[in-house]
């Protein structure tokens, strides 16, 4: 059988495969020759080919491109301009894991066509991030349902708690609803880090160093990505780029934290329209990418029962996961009655089987003090009761485990 082959590739060498694939005796043949990415990505949603050859120079080639055609069925393979020494790497930084000279032999680069159809169809064809892991430190992800329960004063928070053990942390700032750590911490460049290392990654170009500099430190162990400054630049986000910002953080981390939007659902999402930009998909990629994740909910009646709800739903999204840590913000006695503590604890094992809740005293006066000078809680009031039951959930979070120089980590964090 014959199969059908896409090509978008400048210059002569695309005369040459056709030339030669005309004939039919390499088990190949192309049906579609495209003038440029665009048309290819058309061709290729519209099912006309298996495979797809990809030359290094075509404009605007990225990761988010390959991870289209791959979600499509359609196998990659890219024909480096042999002129060009960096275009090999250039193409697995971009997540194509078959590339050839543009001068091999036409039966070799018909056999990685084969070979990469196979791969896909094995289902071993995913997109791997560029480059070898040297340490891996552990991804947190902060989450919680709509009602604004207090996730971002958490995530950073426990990020700072995490850095005032002398660990290397990274803050980023995934919402795509109402990004605000860098105004919480007083930060006043608007550039959105996270946005532009996105666009790194899906242009592989994306390394620690650039990383580093996209990310500004806020004190000597603690860096902030900052997340888009407008709500309405949310597309920017792209999964195929966030994945591998996920693997890049955690070699310049040892503990990443990820402040997350409250939303889950697929609802507005275009049914018809598999390549269109998800708003949720960063969120969704954080969770999915997590090693710890921390569920914050409000300790008031409707907060508790989203919380409830969210604790499903997030199981439902992150299947296999082990038990998240629940924190319950903002406990009092007005919202909730007397002796709040033991209530919230009962509700929370009776209709969602936890038992081992963080519940964090409402201290307004000290909270609403640190956001107006721009400050995390542990800076502006370290002797808060609200910050001392976050410095235990930080407690509670595994030790990040290096496998660089110095071995893994085993010094116990101090609070």
């Amino acid at each position: 059988m014959t199969l059908p082959v896409l090509t978008a590739v400048t210059g002569g060498w695309e005369a040459r495969l056709v030339t030669r694939w005309e004939r039919g005796d390499e088990g190949v043949r192309v049906v579609r020759r495209c003038v440029d990415l665009a048309e290819l990505l058309a061709a290729a949603e519209a099912g006309l080919g298996r495979a797809a050859v990809l030359g290094s120079d075509v404009d605007r080639l990225d990761r988010e491109a390959v991870r289209r055609l791959v979600a499509g069925g359609v196998a990659v393979v890219g024909l480096a301009d042999p002129g060009d020494p960096e275009a090999p790497s250039r193409l697995r930084a971009l997540g194509l894991t078959r590339t050839v000279p543009a001068d091999a032999p036409t039966v070799e680069i018909a056999g990685q066509l084969t070979a990469a159809v196979s791969d896909l169809d094995s289902g071993s064809g995913r997109i791997p991030a560029p480059g070898a892991v040297s340490r891996r430190g552990r991804l947190v992800a902060v989450w919680g349902p709509t009602g604004a329960p207090g996730r971002t004063t958490v995530a950073i928070a426990l990020a700072m708690e995490l850095a005032a053990s002398g660990r290397q942390v990274l803050l980023v700032d995934a919402d795509t609803y109402g990004a605000c750590v860098a105004q919480m911490l007083g930060l006043l460049d608007e550039r959105a880090g996270l946005a532009a290392a996105v666009r790194a990654a899906n242009q592989g170009r994306l390394t620690l160093d650039s990383l580093a500099r996209l990310a500004p430190t806020v004190s000597p162990t603690l860096r902030v990505l900052t997340g888009v400054p407008r709500p309405q630049r949310w597309p920017e986000l792209r999964v195929s780029g966030l994945e591998v910002v996920w693997d890049r953080a955690r070699e310049l981390a040892e503990h990443v934290v990820v402040d997350c939007a409250f939303a889950l659902d697929a609802d507005e999402e275009p049914p018809f329209d598999s390549a269109a930009p998800r708003r949720n998909q960063a969120t969704v990629s954080a969770l999915s990418a997590a090693d710890d994740l921390v569920v914050v909910g409000a300790a008031d009646p409707v907060g508790l029962q989203r919380l409830v709800r969210a604790l499903q739903d997030v199981t439902a999204v992150v299947p296999g996961r082990r038990q998240p840590l629940v924190v319950v913000n903002r406990v009092r006695a007005s919202a909730v009655g007397p002796h709040p503590e033991r209530r919230i604890r009962a509700a929370l094992l009776r209709y969602a089987g936890v038992d081992d809740a963080v519940l964090v005293p409402d201290d307004r006066q000290a909270c609403d003090a640190a956001v107006l000078a721009g400050r995390a809680l542990p800076e502006q009031a370290p002797m808060s009761p609200a910050r001392l039951a976050l410095a235990g959930l930080a407690d509670r979070l595994p030790e990040a485990q290096a496998s660089g120089p110095e071995g893994p980590g085993s010094s116990r964090r101090g609070v």
